[in-house]
């Protein structure tokens, strides 16, 4: 079975479940109760419902080409028995369980009236962290594998609350287009997050050195790029950088810009200006999670020293 499929499902396994918990932190974070009713322009309970069906049915499929690559067969050839085993028999068994458990409680809380946001957050950051398994972070054993794992999944969560305010501050501006009342949320949104985003960074770059530590060595990260696994760890590398750099143009010219424009009454271009901006970063994090894709399926340096 070609590893592109098992590429194709790990990065959509990462988006789904990385937007599903950015998403309700931002909304549980960044809204108030009254403002989540209309703030964003989409029917926020249907999408959370759409992305944990998602999540479930992407999750399913993740097993069959788990199953599938472990017994050397065809997808349509993967019989019950040997997913049977890898649930019960393997390290990937228990969290693939707890992650349809989460999923399936997520969706429980999206069908009542009110939607429980704390929960959500909660729940959702379960069903998140269970993909810590699918990577390198559960090669390790012992005391250091509990910590490559535990910072696998601080890394995952961290990325995730970052890829979640930009979608939902996306969704702010986009949507003030349309109404004008969204846009003073928008800066408000910007502002609040932008001691949170500083956090998350600081928590982003001291578990991704420990994952760089545990996979590649941090002294190897410049010899390893003759290898397909360090070019791809350099591209992340660099989109990461990229991705700080307009963070920093983000919040320290384009938005006091745009709140200037919108105290002047022409906030148009000020407004494009700083949407592209966050649309380029959004889209930088994407492909960096395609790439992260694609390492989950190699074998990391450290492995054949």
């Amino acid at each position: 079975m070609s590893d592109w499929l098992a590429i194709a499902v790990r990065f959509a396994l990462y988006v789904d479940l990385m937007t599903l918990f950015g998403l309700a932190a931002f909304v549980r974070l960044s809204l108030r109760a009254s403002e989540r009713g209309w703030a964003l322009p989409l029917p926020l309970r249907p999408a959370i419902g759409m992305l944990c069906g998602l999540g479930l049915a992407l999750s399913a499929l993740d097993l069959l080409v788990l199953t599938a690559g472990m017994s050397g067969v065809a997808l349509r050839d993967v019989e019950m028995a040997s997913i049977k085993m890898v649930l019960l028999e393997t390290p990937a068994g228990i969290p693939w369980i707890a992650r349809i458990a989460a999923l399936a409680t997520m969706l429980a809380l999206v069908a009542p009236p009110r939607t429980a946001w704390s929960v959500s957050t909660i729940v959702s950051g379960l069903a998140l962290g269970t993909l810590a398994w699918n990577g390198h972070g559960a090669m390790d054993e012992g005391n250091p594998g509990l910590i490559h794992l535990a910072a696998d999944i601080l890394h995952l969560l961290s990325a995730a609350a970052w890829l979640g305010a930009l979608a939902g501050l996306l969704l702010l501006l986009w949507g003030s287009l349309r109404n004008d009342e969204r846009l003073p949320l928008a800066l408000r949104a910007l502002a609040d997050f932008s001691s949170v985003g500083t956090f998350l960074v600081a928590v982003i770059v001291v578990t991704g050195l420990a994952n760089l530590w545990f996979t590649v060595g941090l002294d190897q990260v410049q010899a390893s790029s003759s290898s397909l696994y360090g070019q791809l760890l350099l591209a992340k590398l660099a989109l990461f950088g990229l991705m700080l750099s307009l963070a920093a143009l983000n919040r320290f010219r384009l938005t006091p810009r745009l709140a200037v424009a919108l105290e002047a009454g022409d906030s148009g271009a000020s407004r494009r200006a700083l949407c592209g901006s966050i649309a380029v970063e959004t889209a930088s994090a994407v492909v960096i999670l395609a790439f992260v894709a694609w390492l989950g399926t190699l074998s990391p340096p450290i492995s054949g020293m």
